[in-house]
């Protein structure tokens, strides 16, 4: 993983075959003033799982890079462990789209959309 994933607490993240999942036990240090697991928290989560997806589907040659996010935020997360499921959607030649949900206690929390801009290093 990177820095900043760690940083927040990403724990347990895999990913093959344009699948990915990852989880975080969510801690106060996670919460909102209201008392509920933060939307940036959660923003971070599935970027985090669709970029390890995505990232299973592409050569060492190439990044990919988050051009658009979109969030449906269904229900408030709170302290416990939350568990992300990506996978890799439609592709083209430079762009490809992923989705993800994040899950606490059976329930859904979000639903994600991302595309990504697949570039070449060299």
């Amino acid at each position: 993983m990177d820095g900043f994933a760690d940083t927040i607490g990403i724990g347990t993240l895999t990913a093959q075959d344009g699948a990915a999942r990852a989880e975080l036990h969510a801690e106060q240090r996670h919460l909102n003033p209201a008392g509920t697991v933060h939307g940036g928290v959660l923003a971070t989560l599935v970027d985090t799982a669709m970029g390890a997806a995505v990232r299973s589907t592409t050569d060492d040659g190439a990044v990919a890079a988050t051009t658009q996010l979109t969030i449906a935020y269904l229900r408030p997360g709170h302290e416990g462990l939350l568990t992300v499921h990506a996978r890799v959607g439609k592709q083209g030649q430079h762009v490809l789209v992923c989705e993800a949900q994040v899950a606490q206690d059976g329930e859904a929390l979000i639903e994600a959309l991302a595309t990504f801009a697949i570039i070449s290093k060299s």
